[in-house]
């Protein structure tokens, strides 16, 4: 069975560790991410090697962010998808997107296949 509520949490904890530090991001997505990985992101960057992935997570941490109107649409028993609006702050900048990532479920665990940004 399918737990929105842990999804969505599990989405707010790339967030939360995209607003600490590079390392911990990096970590955090060291173990969230599947194999096989797709990064659709603003500008027309695509990546789909994980440890690029990986390493694209050391940048500069959000200041402040907001995650709303979350969906989650069940694919399968292994494969949901999580949509919703994030609104992130730097000093100096603020970021708006509608995003949306794929996880499925692999050795009981759920991992990130797929994630895009679409910039507001």
């Amino acid at each position: 069975m399918v737990s929105a509520r842990e999804l969505v949490d599990l989405e707010r904890q790339g967030w939360q560790a995209l607003s600490a530090d590079g390392d911990t991001a990096a970590a955090h997505y060291e173990r969230v991410l599947a194999d096989e990985v797709l990064m659709l992101l603003p500008g027309g960057l695509v990546i789909d090697d994980r440890q690029a992935v990986v390493e694209s997570m050391r940048g500069e941490p959000w200041e402040s962010f907001e995650l709303a109107d979350a969906r989650v649409l069940a694919l399968a028993s292994d494969a949901v998808v999580v949509a919703y609006r994030a609104t992130a702050r730097r000093p100096g900048s603020t970021y708006a997107a509608l995003c949306n990532s794929t996880y499925r479920r692999t050795d009981g665990r759920w991992r990130l296949a797929l994630h895009q940004q679409t910039p507001l």
